[in-house]
């Protein structure tokens, strides 16, 4: 396995690590689907180590794995839409050396946590929209179109629950379409996986149920997994990503198996 790091764009902090494995020539195995993770961290900062265990967990699936550094509230007002930008950049530069890293361009996956989870909604409903075409200057959609996407406690409508402070929108947001990202589902989001816990006391769960009844509302192929109790940012639930004893929780920790079998029959 190598890492590779990437500028997704310039003048800008922002870059994409990946954790590219070589081909298994014994298995005939020579392209791999790729998950890019978008971690949370308020749009103040990424937590690297959880990010880091996200890609290697999901390279030992037999993904090709990589996070996204995006753009930091402090390092543009507005902030949006450079995440935005960044990620579909990503996807872009990910396509273009799906040869070299032995990636099938057609199974790539953006899971995004959090306030990745904010990125992650938005670019799913606006990758291929005019607005996006433009502030992006990429006309095709197909070079950014993901496969499907992994929704995990999901920061959706920033008017429901988090954050709770105006100032810090307006600082994050340019445009109306990026407050609520359940208002711009359309009939060409791609397939989602989303889980929450009902009593997270940072994102409300609410914000995970809004989006799956818009998509329903478009027949976009979803899956919704509620857990009873968890706190927020729990990430794999498990030893690796733990920050407290309650985000340790071999229950929560299902949603990774089940988003598997999801993506099993999806791409």
């Amino acid at each position: 396995m190598k890492i590779i790091k990437k500028s997704v764009r310039e003048n800008s902090s922002a870059f994409m690590q990946g954790y590219i494995r070589n081909a298994d020539a014994e298995s005939g195995h020579f392209k791999y689907p790729a998950m890019i993770i978008v971690p949370g961290g308020s749009y103040t900062h990424i937590p690297v180590n959880q990010a880091e265990s996200f890609a290697l967990t999901y390279s030992a699936q037999g993904y090709q794995s990589f996070f996204l550094r995006y753009t930091f509230e402090s390092e543009a007002k507005p902030l949006m839409p450079n995440p935005l930008i960044e990620l579909a950049n990503t996807i872009k530069i990910i396509k273009e050396n799906a040869v070299n890293w032995n990636i099938d361009p057609e199974k790539i996956v953006i899971a995004g946590f959090s306030i990745g989870g904010h990125i992650v909604s938005l670019f799913n409903n606006l990758y291929d929209s005019e607005w996006f075409q433009k502030i992006s200057k990429i006309n095709n959609s197909e070079i950014i179109k993901p496969a499907a996407t992994i929704l995990g406690y999901p920061v959706i409508n920033l008017t429901l629950g988090f954050p709770n402070d105006n100032e810090k929108v307006a600082n994050w947001i340019d445009d109306k379409i990026e407050i609520k990202a359940d208002e711009s589902v359309s009939d060409t989001n791609v397939p989602t996986f989303i889980w929450a816990t009902t009593d997270d006391p940072v994102v409300p769960s609410i914000n995970s149920i809004k989006y799956a009844e818009q998509l329903n509302l478009h027949h976009i192929d979803n899956e919704l997994h509620l857990f009873h109790h968890g706190p927020h940012g729990m990430a794999l639930a498990n030893q690796l990503t733990a920050w407290k004893n309650a985000a340790n929780d071999q229950h929560v920790a299902k949603w990774f198996q089940l988003s598997n079998e999801w993506l099993n029959e999806i791409i």
